[in-house]
């Protein structure tokens, strides 16, 4: 527990943890609000329905959870190949092994306090994008009433577990690939090329690519056939993606087999230079 504390109290100081949020944030308010203020005119257009449906209550929240856990996938490769990079530039593994720790239990407290950020990164993130809708659902004169419905918010935690499981299943990758290439830059240049790679194979190759980390994690919160991409990418035509039971078994083994290639390499490492 020492060293998941000392790893939160390390993270929440770094500028990539601030920077990672507000850029998420960003994008969400930009897209929420520039699309409440774009609503009068186009509502005449075949856009008007997809406008309604985006920021109107109940269902604002599902497309709210969808962009946070699609884009918010590409945010932790990201920032978990950066913390996982740092750890071998900034030879802090070397330091903390200097001082008898055990390096496995390094590598996944440090991924441990990753994904707790990330959870309320996720949290954070969410409650700015509520605001954000009803600013957009005022510019467009869309009601708000819906906000409130018990059954939608009742499903938040189970949404946000799901969620947060697929995410961090991702982030898995990135600090996998950073940790096997001991850089930061490596490992957020191969984990975003895999991010793009696997949404182009998917228009090809769903019936194998389903069960890649990215439409894993994807089909954890949705299941079936879907044209929206919570893991990677964007909308397009339908792909047959992996039921949500599965795909938590899926999700699950990805992130075990990651860990485990972290705690190997990490543990055979020469980290003496």
């Amino acid at each position: 527990m020492r060293i998941y504390a000392s790893g939160l109290r390390k993270l929440l100081r770094r500028p990539a943890t601030w920077v990672t949020l507000g850029l998420l944030c960003g994008l969400m308010v930009l897209i929420f609000v520039a699309v409440g203020a774009s609503a009068n005119r186009i509502e005449s257009t075949n856009g008007g329905a997809a406008i309604k449906e985006l920021l109107t209550f109940p269902g604002a929240y599902d497309r709210l959870l969808e962009f946070l856990l699609g884009l918010g996938g590409l945010f932790a490769v990201i920032y978990a190949a950066s913390v996982a990079g740092s750890e071998w530039n900034w030879g802090m593994l070397k330091a903390a092994v200097a001082r008898g720790e055990s390096r496995t239990a390094y590598a996944w407290l440090s991924f441990a306090a990753v994904a707790t950020l990330i959870a309320l990164g996720l949290l954070v993130a969410f409650a700015i994008g509520v605001v954000a809708a009803v600013i957009g659902a005022n510019l467009a004169g869309i009601s708000t009433s819906g906000i409130g419905d018990a059954a939608t918010i009742g499903q938040f935690p189970y949404e946000f577990a799901r969620g947060w499981l697929g995410i961090i299943e991702e982030g898995a990758l990135g600090f996998t690939i950073a940790t096997l290439a001991r850089s930061q830059l490596a490992g957020i240049g191969a984990g975003i090329g895999l991010y793009f790679a696997e949404s182009f194979a998917r228009i090809f190759l769903s019936s194998v690519v389903k069960f890649l980390p990215f439409d894993a994690a994807t089909a954890l919160v949705g299941g079936g056939t879907s044209g929206i991409s919570v893991g990677g990418g964007g909308a397009g035509a339908s792909v047959e993606t992996l039921d949500p039971g599965t795909a938590l078994v899926v999700v699950i083994a990805w992130l075990v087999v990651a860990l485990i290639v972290v705690s190997l390499f990490t543990e055979r490492a020469e980290i003496s230079g």
